[in-house]
């Protein structure tokens, strides 16, 4: 493996920065690991003690790496990453999905990563163009919740639907027919979350795409935060039986 630099997108590893995402990578995805990085200063420390030792029944070798890890996160305070091979999983056919088109800024796509996870749903899928799901500020901002999940990204929509042809899809959009309270009342047991760019959201093609649904807001915003409405539509599925 070449010498350790900033991220970039065309390499077969990447980097997952923090105590806790480089936990995460080590406990879900230990065949994925390569190295991991500690900072001179995170001796003693807890979490660096419990990576260490973890690393060591791995047999993952270790490193002291503060430079590499200043370039990594670009933060004077990280004081451990683990680096790891990518990977790409098939999502579930018999489980529900959520989609996210075109999406635009790591941090949004890693809440809702974590999110997901944390409401239950573990297979997500991305259309291009959209953020590196790899990228550091991506794994970061998920706390390492892509290393739980059943990630794809597909090159189009319609690359999606040819996979899973069947299923039903609810996209999100302001000028929806429904809102989202009358949407989950009659949802099936397997279905699919559609959510747009942060700016343009989804084009309009997708209304007829299945059920289209709107979250209901008063007059004060025009529209939510993308990784908030994902929130909002995920919770909502996932408690209504």
């Amino acid at each position: 493996m070449p010498s350790l630099s900033a991220y970039k997108s065309d390499l077969d590893y990447s980097y997952a920065p923090g105590v806790f995402p480089s936990m995460e990578c080590m406990l879900h995805r230990p065949g994925q690991v390569r190295r991991l990085l500690l900072h001179s200063s995170a001796a003693g420390r807890e979490g660096a003690d419990k990576l260490r030792a973890l690393a060591d029944k791995l047999g993952v070798r270790i490193e002291e790496a503060d430079k590499a890890l200043s370039r990594i996160s670009g933060k004077e305070n990280c004081f451990a990453a683990a680096v790891f091979e990518k990977f790409e999983d098939e999502p579930a056919a018999d489980k529900p999905h959520v989609v996210l088109h075109n999406p635009g800024d790591s941090g949004n796509v890693g809440t809702i990563l974590r999110t997901a996870l944390g409401l239950g749903i573990e297979d997500v899928a991305l259309i291009r163009p959209c953020v590196d799901v790899f990228d550091p500020k991506t794994v970061r901002a998920s706390m390492g919740s892509v290393f739980s999940l059943r990630i794809k990204v597909y090159d189009s929509f319609e690359d999606y639907r040819a996979a899973f042809p069947d299923r039903p899809l609810y996209p999100f959009m302001l000028d929806a027919s429904i809102p989202l309270q009358e949407a989950v009342k009659t949802k099936p047991s397997v279905w699919t979350l559609v959510f747009g760019n942060e700016g343009r959201g989804l084009p309009k093609e997708f209304a007829s795409c299945g059920q289209a649904v709107r979250i209901e807001s008063n007059d004060k915003v025009d529209s939510l935060n993308l990784a908030i409405a994902a929130g909002i539509g995920i919770y909502q599925f996932r408690i209504q039986n």
